[in-house]
């Protein structure tokens, strides 16, 4: 018996697949909120995210005419559609509801905070997806204390693996 997803199995643990991730947003910014958005994409895009390739490490989002945009995310090109391909890093529309667009530009315009893509995945049901949040930026010594928990935390854990 074959599943929707192209016959193909999946784990019972696995809820996605992990495309990209911009893992220095989250050292920049205080993430405060999540979203979830999905992305309109063409297909050749989709089968280069497909083999893995993506990269959201300087991508932001940009809410223009009541609309969200995934801007300078780069999607490489798929060589075998030769001639029928996408450009790399083109504007992508973000398929958000009305009502989370117009959450994301209020918490952007009063509350000085910026929206950040933290991580692009396919979810289970094969779709791609966009990891969004709302996050103000940090200063160098939010950074620092941030780096200083961090290695208290990990020569915690040592000790008490040490120790017993």
């Amino acid at each position: 018996m074959s599943s929707k997803a192209g016959g193909r199995k999946k784990k019972a643990g696995s809820t996605d697949t992990t495309l990209a991730e911009n893992r220095k947003a989250r050292y920049d910014y205080a993430v405060e909120d999540t979203v979830e958005a999905g992305m309109l994409l063409v297909g050749t895009e989709v089968k280069a995210l497909r083999l893995g390739q993506a990269n959201i490490a300087e991508s932001y989002v940009a809410v223009e005419n009541n609309e969200a945009w995934l801007i300078n995310a780069n999607i490489p090109i798929y060589a075998p559609a030769s001639q029928f391909n996408h450009l790399p890093t083109r504007p992508r529309k973000l398929l958000l509801k009305r009502k989370q667009i117009n959450q994301l530009l209020g918490d952007t315009q009063r509350k000085g905070r910026t929206i950040v893509a933290l991580k692009m995945y396919f979810n289970e049901k094969g779709i791609a997806k966009l990891l969004l949040a709302t996050a103000t930026g940090k200063q160098n010594y939010d950074k620092r204390d941030t780096e200083k928990k961090r290695d208290w935390q990990k020569q915690k854990a040592r000790l008490m693996r040490e120790k017993g």
